[in-house]
């Protein structure tokens, strides 16, 4: 039994099918060009409408309208014909030219289990093969087999929201190749895409080793009721910190990123210093190993190995350097050693940073996050998974929303590259798979030509991951409201994109670039759509197409405030308010009240 409610059987040969719209006319790889047999048919059709070509034993070739167009030329009449009729009108119709040009999207086949849609086709429509139109009872059938489709891919599917062409008819991702793959969730602002984040997490945390890290740049989701929570050391922190409370001492930095702190690049010295500072932390770094007696970890360890060392030993050192005399030519006399004066400026810029609060993350740890052990209880924050009393300690939640914006690429860079760095030396035998979600993407992953020197470590750590990762089960997942911002090497390599609404067309051309030729008519919706709506294209999705987000149950902190509402509301404040949000703002801290 056919799965639409047409079929050639009934025919009479030569006989057009009264149902069909039109004919095949031309075929370019995976795009097909319709005659339409008429004007009412050609009013059925609309952009991003789905059709079915037949292709005999059950099988049915889908695409969908990209383009849809109506031709009525006209020709002048002979000027003898013109006074004999005596009309004002020289032109005589001729028979319409109606068409559409179809993108393909894939094949359906009976099996006997049922029908199965799938992207992959074997074979192309004939010319004057004849094409149906999916609607009402056609479409939701249709719909439904790629529902089940997508659905009998994983044990627990994720439900992402419903199609719009059929709001029946729910929309499952394939999880496996939606992280492994690496992913782009991509929207302007409002669009939705904070609800879309929180979706997929509450789809995660229905399986039972979920293992996600998500770095929160706005405090949005910090109310999620089954995620772990964490927070990068402020200010208010230093003194007595919590155990949500994560430091990253300045020696886990790799030596590029310690460069891009501690050393001025435009400085003439710059070569000189980099030198001192090379030499100087990893002789630090090799006292600390021989103390600890780790023999193997000191025949094998580099500059940017993770070891502890002292920051005030190196800053000494440093000193000692820039006033250092040694021994002249003659007898008795010294001179300027080499480093002599090299450091002056170097020295006094960090003595800064030891004192500066927005670095106490990294310079002001407490001492337990300076002994070998740390890295150890680092890696099983980051790593971890599992659940506790309903709360995942896999979906990890990192708040990034009181970070300075000027250190936010340090603290991101630093945490992907342990992250990747930790699960790249897992043996592969006991590797559990990892995502890393990049909330805000282009305020620290900017495009080459925009980095600074400390956004451009940050830019590379994550990069390697979006070329590597999956080879060591680390995904990707790219959040941003300026995709175009963006870098381009990491989206590239993004083989799932979810668009929401984009406005902007250098966004919406970013976007387009990421999508095979024959899907690129598809954007040309994001900025017609409804909020929450989201375009899925990729591996991850039997169909690309237009689906309704599922709100989630666990709402992200991301409400647009209604500004007009909240204006006519009368509802002064007390003068004691603006003496709390001042001290909040020096003391780098969200209180209630003094």
């Amino acid at each position: 039994m056919s799965l639409f409610d047409f079929s050639e059987a009934e025919l009479n040969p030569g006989e057009k099918h009264p149902k069909s719209i039109g004919i095949v006319q031309s075929v370019d790889n995976g795009r097909v060009f319709v005659q339409i047999s008429s004007g009412e048919k050609l009013q059925l059709l609309r952009i991003g409408s789905l059709v079915a070509i037949p292709g005999g034993l059950g099988r049915y070739i889908i695409g969908h309208a990209s383009r849809i167009w109506r031709h009525q030329p006209k020709v002048e009449k002979a000027q003898a014909e013109v006074e004999a009729d005596d009309v004002k009108d020289i032109f005589t119709s001729i028979p319409e030219n109606n068409g559409a040009l179809l993108n393909l999207l894939g094949c359906i086949r009976d099996r006997a289990d049922g029908p199965r849609f799938s992207r992959s086709m074997d074979d192309l429509p004939g010319i004057d093969e004849e094409v149906f139109l999916l609607a009402d009872k056609n479409l939701h059938d249709f719909m439904n087999v790629v529902s089940a489709s997508s659905k009998t891919a994983q044990t627990t599917p994720l439900h992402f929201g419903q199609f719009s062409l059929d709001t029946t008819a729910s929309a499952y991702l394939d999880g496996n190749k939606l992280f492994q793959r690496h992913a782009a969730l991509l929207g302007s602002t409002g669009s939705g895409k904070s609800w879309a984040v929180a979706r997929i997490l509450e789809q995660a945390n229905q399986l039972s080793d979920t293992n996600i890290v998500l770095f929160d740049l706005h405090g949005e989701y910090k109310n999620l009721p089954y995620a772990r929570q964490f927070k990068i050391a402020g200010p208010p922190d230093l003194a007595a910190p919590s155990e949500d409370v994560l430091f990253l001492p300045y020696w886990l930095l790799s030596y590029d990123e310690i460069q891009a702190i501690f050393i001025e690049k435009s400085e003439f010295t710059a070569q000189n210093q980099s030198l001192v500072i090379h030499n100087a932390v990893k002789e630090l770094k090799k006292a600390h190993l021989e103390k600890e007696k780790k023999t193997q970890v000191l025949e094998q360890f580099t500059i940017n190995s993770p070891v502890p060392f002292d920051i005030k030993v190196l800053l000494a050192q440093l000193n000692e350097l820039n006033d250092q005399m040694v021994p002249g030519a003659s007898v008795g006399k010294e001179k300027q050693g080499p480093y002599f004066g090299q450091n002056k400026r170097l020295i006094p810029r960090n003595e800064g940073k030891k004192t500066d609060r927005r670095y106490g993350y990294m310079i002001q740890a407490p001492p337990e996050w300076h002994v070998y052990e740390a890295l150890h209880s680092l890696a099983k924050i980051l790593l971890g998974f599992g659940k506790s009393d309903g709360v995942s300690s896999g979906i990890k939640i990192i708040d990034l929303s009181e970070v300075p914006i000027d250190v936010l690429p340090v603290v991101i860079g630093t945490l992907a590259r342990l992250i990747y760095s930790l699960q790249f030396w897992t043996p592969t035998e006991n590797r559990h798979p990892i995502l890393i979600a990049c909330d805000e993407a282009h305020l620290y992953l900017p495009k080459a030509q925009n980095a600074n020197p400390l956004e451009r470590a940050a830019v590379e750590s994550v990069e390697r991951i979006a070329k590597e990762g999956r080879k060591y089960g680390v995904g990707l997942m790219v959040i941003s409201q300026r995709p175009s911002d963006v870098s381009e090497t990491i989206l590239s390599q993004c083989n799932n994109v979810i668009s929401l609404r984009l406005t902007n067309p250098s966004d919406q051309n970013t976007v387009r670039k990421l999508l095979p030729d024959s899907l690129g008519d598809i954007m040309q919706m994001l900025p017609l759509m409804d909020v929450g709506e989201a375009v899925v294209v990729g591996d991850a999705v039997l169909l690309p197409a237009r689906i309704r987000v599922e709100a989630p149950q666990a709402k992200p902190l991301s409400a647009t405030i209604d500004f007009w509402d909240e204006w006519g509301k009368s509802d002064p404040r007390e003068d004691a308010l603006f003496a709390v949000i001042s001290e909040n703002l020096r003391r780098q801290e969200r209180l209630d009240k003094l």
